[in-house]
């Protein structure tokens, strides 16, 4: 078993100095690729409409071996566009897509 170290990126750095043991390359990657969402999932975006999330896997004496990126793009379709700063307002019944 080797241990992978997965350092995090997202306009800052996130340095793994832990790391896990997986049969290889190919078991860590998967690893990287499944954890992209779940990172993703709680971080609004901020400072812009498009947000890059990336997970770069290395081994413990070794080069990166590996990255997967996450990008969440936001993209207001027509005149209902909120105004600046300004969330989106309901309608009746809950739906915020109008």
């Amino acid at each position: 078993m080797t241990r992978y170290f997965f350092d995090f990126y997202d306009g800052e750095t996130q340095r793994d100095e832990i790391g896990q043991e997986y049969a290889g390359p190919e078991e860590a990657a998967l690893q990287a690729m499944r954890s992209l969402p779940e990172i993703a999932k709680d971080r609004v975006l901020q400072d812009g409409s498009i947000r890059a999330f990336t997970i770069a896997v290395r081994e413990e004496l070794g080069p990166t071996v590996y990255t997967a990126t996450l990008t969440l793009t936001e993209v207001w379709i027509g005149e209902d566009q909120p105004p600046e700063g300004q969330e989106r307002a309901q309608s009746e019944d809950g739906d915020t897509s109008r």
